[in-house]
């Protein structure tokens, strides 16, 4: 028995990101998570309604309308990802002193303008000049790779930090900023393997024929799909994550009034023990 499916994998892919975006922000507005994390929460509408876009106007504008729009939403949908990573990176090391968050901070742009430096092809200098519509677009398209580069570069670098010492601040187990770091770092290095691998194919493969050539371009196609299954099972991560409550608040809200009048009687009693705020200082 063989199963015709009216739909190419792409179709399929596009359509169970744009469910899960959905599905998320669902979660992000139905457990009040947006009032915490305000600029991750519209980089989701952001690239969902990017993705909507793409699909509404494909074939409906005329090629330069089209190509200035989608240059649009990548600039913007950048700098976002760039805003989001300092958002997550606030949140998680909220109780760092000024010292350590500068240090840090210096540390992970230096090393991510260097992986910057040596990560894929620099145009000279004189084709960035912006002397006509279509080379502003160029410059656009390149600003927003580059910034996309870096961003991935530092999301990788947060989620390092957040896992070896996110416990000692804000961004402890199970935590909601420890599952949004995870999850930024691991698009990230998805899309910066897809790269890398892409690299060296296009420097190490000559295709001569037709075939040769074609067979490149969907070994390069099947890349970009797996790019985004796992940007799907991402989105899947942060709809379960985010729906739970947090272990504290979890147990902030499972105290009843009685527990804790006895607990505040044991404290009174008790008095060489330390009372409840000085044991949270501690």
């Amino acid at each position: 028995m063989h199963f015709n499916f009216a739909f190419s994998a792409t179709q399929i892919l596009w359509t169970l990101t744009f469910a899960a975006q959905l599905v998320l922000l669902v979660v992000l507005l139905g457990r009040d998570r947006i009032s915490r994390y305000p600029l991750f929460s519209a980089s989701i509408v952001l690239f969902s309604l990017r993705l909507l876009t793409e699909v509404l106007l494909a074939g409906r504008l005329p090629q330069m309308t089209l190509r200035t729009v989608f240059i649009s939403f990548a600039v913007l949908t950048a700098l976002l990802a760039l805003a989001v990573v300092v958002e997550i990176a606030r949140r998680a090391f909220a109780g760092a002193a000024r010292g350590a968050w500068l240090g840090w901070s210096l540390a992970s742009l230096v090393v991510a303008a260097g992986v910057l430096a040596f990560w894929g092809p620099w145009p000279a200098r004189g084709e960035l000049a912006v002397d006509s519509p279509l080379a502003l677009l160029r410059l656009m398209q390149f600003v927003a790779q580059k910034v996309d580069t870096l961003t991935d570069v530092l999301a990788i670098e947060l989620g390092l930090l957040v896992l070896c010492i996110g416990r000692k601040y804000k961004a402890g187990w199970r935590s909601h900023t420890q599952a949004i770091a995870i999850g930024l770092s691991t698009v990230a290095v998805a899309w910066l393997s897809v790269q890398g691998i892409w690299q060296v194919i296009a420097h190490t493969v000559h295709p001569l024929t037709r075939a040769d050539y074609e067979r490149v371009i969907n070994l390069g196609s099947k890349l970009v799909s797996a790019n985004k299954v796992v940007y799907i099972a991402v989105l899947v991560w942060w709809i379960v994550w985010l729906w739970f409550d947090e272990p504290k608040a979890a147990e902030a809200v499972s105290e009843s009034p009685a527990e804790e009048a006895a607990i505040e009687g044991q404290a009174a009693v008790l008095t060489e023990w330390p009372s409840r705020d000085e044991a949270e200082q501690a």
